[in-house]
């Protein structure tokens, strides 16, 4: 039977499996909207309350040549009726629209895993291309290491679509919509909502809005007549605790969690950045909330970003500003100017692998020391780390609540995995968010003067003053000021004291840190001690292996400067502390000198995020070498 015969023939039963939870990756050339098709059925997955993690990947050229492994693009998504902690491992399902997206994900691909291919594209050109001297689809290898589905999708969707007008370009772009009608069928999913949306995004275009609807539909026709789909399956509703949910992505997450707290301290939010990869969408996000009181500044580079943030901090409001770790170096001597007139501003780095353009569109965690460090003189600030795309609201928050009550410059560090990655998000009320408090001084104290520089007993934060203040006339500024006074001074005693003091500042906001967390044993054998985007790999590795009866416990830091105060008590509670992070052991090399005590380092720099199963091999190997 010919597929498109399949594709009219009678419905043929299909059984309805259960499953727990499903890996699958959409991949293809850039333009062929394997993002948009990822989304979508991620969009699908979370309507039908399943947890889920994402992993998008894109091609770092603009345009690379079509067909070229360079120009893969892809969509990963694992959902489940489970707790689910990453994008996963492996791969149940591998759609590839084309030759390269083949080559380049099919070692992702679990044994019996199902092999969707688009057969229209492969080609013989399309595989000299790429280096195949033979149709890997024809190699009775791969039909025996997987269930292979081949499937003409772009024949089928012109099929589909030949009663319409539009010209073959533009039909042959519906076929990413085929693809997904097919695997939203596969897997029970609804599609209602994509079809509205549909609807919306091509509002004005009534002929491509139809053809998509119809390349859509024309997929879960074929998925239900096809003989090659004996089985449908079905992921239950995960046990999520009740309330309202969106899928959040990072990027998004860290947008709605600064508009919260220039809410909660009464402020506006003045958002100032220059484009950038991954962190660009942070800007468009809150360019969108202008009815909010949001302000956004697209500036000409990245130093005028930073002096436009730090300049509305000065003007008494909530100043951000955002890169990656190359615009982040052409920030610090600003940032360095706010740590000297002890001013808040809150930098986010998005960071991606380096040095320099490195990988634009892979992910890496090696700008700790650059944001710690990167700055002339003793220029100490406070740096946060996102765990996760729904995290990065909640510690977007509180970068902002530390900045503005206790007066300092504030990172907060994701990277491209969380930026671009997506999980459900429990929409948290307004009115139960803390409020934030700065420490604005509105009126000359009565029969005394006013000194910028005269500090909280308790914290040491000076008072914020709003330029222009009747009687709280003050000078600050980048030159060493005089305790207290705030008039430019050189004497070397005041020096060594001011610099004294911002550094202890800084260590005195770990006294609102809360208690730090340790999921998994208490004590015992080996520590994991994790930051950012590792969180997901690890936790899921620290379960799996406690279930497997090794001694684990599991820390993941928030707070990368100041650590939290009981860290060290934690420490001595286990044999052997363990740190995986992407990049080469920075985090590592950090708490060795602050603690004394080796720290056992686990680096990966692939531009990948940690696999579970890679971090469990290496937990069972620290705990062998301690028996």
């Amino acid at each position: 039977m010919t597929e498109q015969q399949q594709l009219s023939s009678p419905l043929h039963s299909q059984e309805s499996r259960e499953l727990s939870s499903v890996a699958i990756r959409f991949a293809g050339d850039s333009g062929d909207g394997m993002q948009l098709t990822g989304t979508r059925f991620t969009t699908e997955s979370a309507r039908v309350g399943n947890d889920l993690a994402t992993r998008p990947d894109f091609p770092a050229e603009i345009r690379a040549p079509a067909g070229t492994l360079a120009g893969v693009s892809a969509f990963q998504i694992h959902f489940g009726s489970e707790e689910i902690f990453t994008a996963g491992d492996e791969l149940d399902v591998l759609v590839a629209m084309n030759p390269a997206a083949l080559k380049a994900n099919l070692g992702d691909l679990k044994q019996n895993g199902m092999l969707i291919c688009n057969t229209d594209s492969f080609t013989e050109r399309n595989l000299e291309r790429i280096g195949y001297e033979t149709n890997p689809l024809d190699d009775e290898a791969l039909k025996t290491k997987y269930t292979v589905v081949p499937v003409a999708i772009t024949t089928l969707t012109m099929e589909a679509l030949k009663e319409s007008s539009l010209p073959k370009s533009s039909l042959e772009k519906c076929k990413n919509f085929f693809a997904l009608g097919v695997v939203c069928h596969l897997y029970s999913r609804p599609i209602a909502a994509t079809k509205e949306w549909i609807g919306r995004k091509f509002k004005g275009k009534a002929e491509v809005a139809k053809a998509n609807e119809e390349a859509l539909l024309a997929g879960v026709a074929f998925a239900e007549a096809s003989e090659y789909f004996p089985s449908v399956y079905e992921v239950r509703k995960a046990s999520l605790a009740p309330g309202r949910y969106r899928n959040l992505t990072g990027n998004q997450g860290i947008a709605f969690g600064l508009l919260a707290a220039a809410e909660k301290s009464g402020l506006h939010l003045m958002y100032a950045g220059y484009p950038i990869t991954p962190a660009s969408d942070i800007l468009h996000e809150v360019a969108r909330y202008k009815a909010l009181g949001a302000m956004t500044f697209q500036a000409e580079d990245e130093i005028a970003a930073c002096g436009a943030a730090l300049g509305a901090s000065y003007g008494g409001q909530l100043g951000v500003t955002a890169s990656s770790g190359p615009g982040i170096l052409l920030k610090q001597e600003t940032i360095g100017l706010a740590v000297m007139a002890e001013l808040p501003l809150v930098i986010i780095d998005v960071q991606r692998a380096g040095p320099s353009t490195g990988m634009p569109t892979k992910t890496e965690q090696a700008d700790l020391i650059e944001v710690l460090y990167g700055r002339n003189g003793e220029s100490p600030v406070v740096a946060l780390a996102i765990s996760s795309p729904a995290d990065a609201f909640w510690t977007a928050f509180e970068a902002c609540r530390i900045a503005l009550e206790y007066m300092t410059p504030v990172f907060l560090l994701s990277d491209g995995h969380i930026g671009n990655g997506s999980e459900p998000f429990l929409i948290p009320d307004v009115e139960t968010l803390s409020a934030i408090r700065p420490p604005f001084i509105r009126e000359k104290p009565e029969g005394e003067s006013f000194f910028p520089y005269l500090r909280d007993e308790k914290t040491l934060r000076r008072s914020w003053a709003i330029p222009g203040t009747p009687g709280l006339e003050h000078r600050i500024g980048g030159i060493e000021k005089q305790d207290i006074v705030g008039n430019i001074s050189y004497d070397p005693d005041n020096h060594q004291r001011m610099t004294d003091l911002r550094a202890e500042r800084i260590r005195r906001i770990a006294m609102s840190f809360p208690e730090t967390k340790v999921e998994g044993a208490q004590k015992g054998d080996l520590l994991v001690l994790s930051w950012g985007s590792t969180y997901g790999a690890v936790a899921g590795a620290v379960k799996e292996s406690l279930s497997e009866g090794l001694s684990v416990g599991h820390v993941h830091l928030r707070y990368l400067n100041p650590f939290p105060n009981d860290l060290e008590g934690i420490f001595s509670r286990f044999t052997k502390v363990l740190v995986p992070e992407l990049n080469m052991g920075q985090l590592a090399l950090l708490l060795r000198a602050r603690y004394l005590r080796d720290m056992a380092s686990f680096s990966k720099v692939k531009g990948q995020p940690f696999g579970i199963s890679e971090l469990k091999r290496r937990f069972r190997e620290e705990i062998q070498g301690i028996h």
